[in-house]
């Protein structure tokens, strides 16, 4: 009997030791919330061309489909989207053509692709465009598409199924980012409508779906929608008010993501005349505009109100840049001093920088990464969480590396 008590002792303290080790592994290698502080070298980094076969035409959005083949997908804003392997010495594919549908010019296109979480297996894809319609009115358009069922390089371009239309009452402030959060939710960018300053003040109207981040559910319908409301959206039982608006007060967000480890959502939203600025995304938040533009007033222009707007966590003036392009943080591997940080950069001056923000002290710094020659329109992520810039003018996506 003591013997089978000793060895019972053993087995179970050999099965601890496991379980502790397996515990201790994962703790290893799981990502630091806390960025490294390690200053940066500008002088280190540099952009190269990470397909020289591939060029295209106007790309303003790349992505993977999170469907471990490591595939690239690459917005072209007249209505296509390109696909092809993660290789240097890749081929490219039409994944989907809709520039008969597509309204594009300008600030007006194709803007933004988002893979269901799933599509592995049910092989739906998201876009956001702007089209005219019936009446002859621009609106932006959310669309449902499936694959083929017979070519995974190729989309069925006849399954369209339009979830959501709002007019656009000018030709610009688009916005057009589409992705899923770690809830499993769509969330869409919207910008305020157009023009200058905001003269319909639609980003501070709840009655209306521009100037916003919106969040709906693809999974489900409710009513006469071709989707549901998350019951938990911060204007679910607000009178006048659209029940899909997530945050509000936005005046052209271009891009915007989620850090799938932190389940942040960054934003970068374009300023009017002086201020560029990027906001951390809070449920039921108001960015301040127009009434503030990045951290000063607009509109009144002196004695702008300040309470219960979210000041933005980062703005710049215009001797640095005239157009934010939002970006990602990076959770790659390949260069440890950036894990953890926020990779954007300036459609005008083709400067990219690194901010890191600790959430605890509420504080951050930006830092100086690297200069593009062109125009960034874009950034994007593979499925190893490599960073890439879309280059709107050469048509080149290029990587980030650290030179020799």
């Amino acid at each position: 009997m003591e013997k089978r008590i000793k060895l019972s002792s053993i087995i179970l303290l050999a099965f601890l030791s496991l379980i502790i080790g397996v515990f201790a592994c994962k703790k290893e290698v799981q990502e630091p919330d806390i960025a490294d502080t390690t200053p940066l070298n500008p002088m280190q980094w540099q952009t190269f061309d990470a397909f020289p076969a591939l060029s295209f035409r106007s790309p303003v959005d790349m992505t993977h489909a999170g469907d471990g083949t490591n595939r690239i997908f690459v917005v072209e804003q007249a209505g296509r989207v390109q696909v092809f392997s993660n290789t240097s010495n890749a081929t490219q594919s039409t994944f989907l053509d809709i520039t008969p549908k597509v309204l594009s010019g300008g600030e007006l296109g194709l803007l933004g692709i988002a893979f269901h979480p799933n599509y592995r297996n049910n092989g739906q894809f998201f876009i956001n465009y702007t089209r005219r319609n019936a009446n002859g009115q621009t609106e932006t358009v959310i669309s449902r598409f499936r694959v083929s069922s017979s070519n995974p390089n190729q989309a069925d371009v006849n399954s369209e199924q339009i979830l959501l239309t709002f007019p656009q009452p000018f030709a610009n402030h688009n916005g057009g980012a589409v992705f899923f959060g770690n809830d499993g939710f769509l969330y869409i960018a919207s910008g305020d409508g157009g023009s200058g300053g905001d003269p319909q003040n639609n980003s501070q109207n709840l009655g209306n779906l521009l100037g916003k981040i919106l969040r709906i559910d693809v999974n489900r319908t409710e009513g006469n929608l071709q989707y549901a409301i998350p019951p938990d959206n911060p204007f679910v039982g607000v009178a006048n008010a659209r029940r899909e608006i997530y945050a509000y007060g936005l005046r052209n967000p271009w891009k915007a993501s989620q850090d799938k480890q932190t389940g942040r959502i960054w934003a970068a939203d374009v300023g009017q005349n002086a201020r560029e600025e990027i906001d951390l995304i809070e449920k039921g938040g108001n960015y301040g505009w127009r009434f503030r533009e990045g951290k000063i007033c607009y509109n009144p222009a002196t004695n702008c109100p300040s309470q219960d707007l979210i000041e933005p966590i980062w703005d710049y003036s215009h001797a640095d840049g005239r157009s934010i392009t939002g970006g990602y943080v990076y959770r790659g591997k390949k260069f440890a001093e950036l894990r953890g940080k926020y990779i954007y950069g300036d459609y005008i001056s083709g400067r990219v920088w690194v901010l890191t923000y600790d959430e605890a002290n509420k504080t951050v710094k930006n830092e100086n990464l690297l200069q593009v020659l062109g125009a960034i329109s874009s950034f994007g992520q593979d499925e190893e969480g490599e960073v890439y810039i879309c280059n709107h003018q050469s048509g080149k996506i290029l990587g980030i590396r650290k030179t020799p």
